[in-house]
């Protein structure tokens, strides 16, 4: 009996899947799903950002600085997960040549790219009256700028081709490669003696005060929401580009 359940789930999903790989079936989906993530994500980073700057408590070591981390420790999330995506989708689309995995992946890119930035921006401000100093070469801050260098690689082979198939499959090989940055990344704190603390927010536990937990949680999921938004807006006008011919498309966007 589990068996059979177990088939049947994975069939379904399978169906819902090459149902929605076409760029014609997805489009409309991806534009109700954008409006709503967009919403969602401004309503969760107003009371983010007010949990985080108002109600939380000032920290009794760091002071009124330490707050930058309702911002800096999701983006630095974010710009991780982002990344790993990326790999996912464009290893799906080596392996089953669904072009709308590519064009999912492009369109993570720039997203991550800019998560990247704000955590190495915030970091160091966050540094500089923790440590004296905006920048070290420490492991998680170099790793880290490694990882928005692929970012900025990816995006860049991927657009130095004209036919487009090509440039999916070679972008499609730095993500894959480059995803070996992020445990790294993760990691770095544990393997090397770096400057950069270890998570305070671990399964199970967490170090830090009820307050502070809620406003992090909150922004975190607010930047998830703002991620697939901003994913799918690009995917979006992907598919406008590479379908711009396409009768379809043309009755979608009347």
């Amino acid at each position: 009996m589990a068996r059979t359940e177990s088939q049947s789930h994975d069939k379904f999903a399978g169906r819902w899947f090459w149902r929605y790989a076409s760029p014609a079936a997805f489009f409309p989906l991806a534009g109700k799903l954008e409006k709503l993530c967009w919403v969602i994500a401004a309503v969760l980073t107003a009371v983010g950002l007010y949990i985080g700057f108002f109600v939380a408590p000032t920290d009794a070591q760091q002071g009124e600085v330490y707050r930058v981390i309702f911002i800096h420790v999701p983006a630095a999330w974010m710009a991780m997960v982002i990344y790993l995506a990326m790999a996912f989708w464009s290893g799906t689309g080596l392996v089953l040549g669904t072009r709308l995995s590519f064009m999912m992946s492009h369109a993570l890119a720039p997203t991550g790219a800019m998560m990247a930035v704000v955590a190495l921006v915030t970091g160091s401000l966050w540094g500089r009256p923790t440590w004296g100093t905006y920048w070290v070469w420490d492991a998680r801050l170099t790793s880290t700028l490694i990882l928005f260098f692929l970012y900025v690689g990816y995006m860049a082979l991927a657009a130095s081709f004209d036919d487009k198939k090509k440039g999916d499959r070679a972008s499609a090989l730095i993500a894959l490669v480059g995803a070996i940055n992020v445990p790294i990344i993760y990691f770095s704190v544990k393997w090397w003696n770096t400057l950069h603390q270890g998570s305070s927010v671990r399964p199970g536990s967490s170090s830090m005060a009820a307050t502070m937990l809620t406003a992090m949680m909150v922004m975190t999921f607010a930047f998830w929401a703002y991620a697939i938004a901003a994913a799918l807006h690009r995917l979006r006008t992907q598919v406008i580009e590479r379908e711009r011919e396409a009768s379809w498309l043309k009755e979608a966007i009347k």
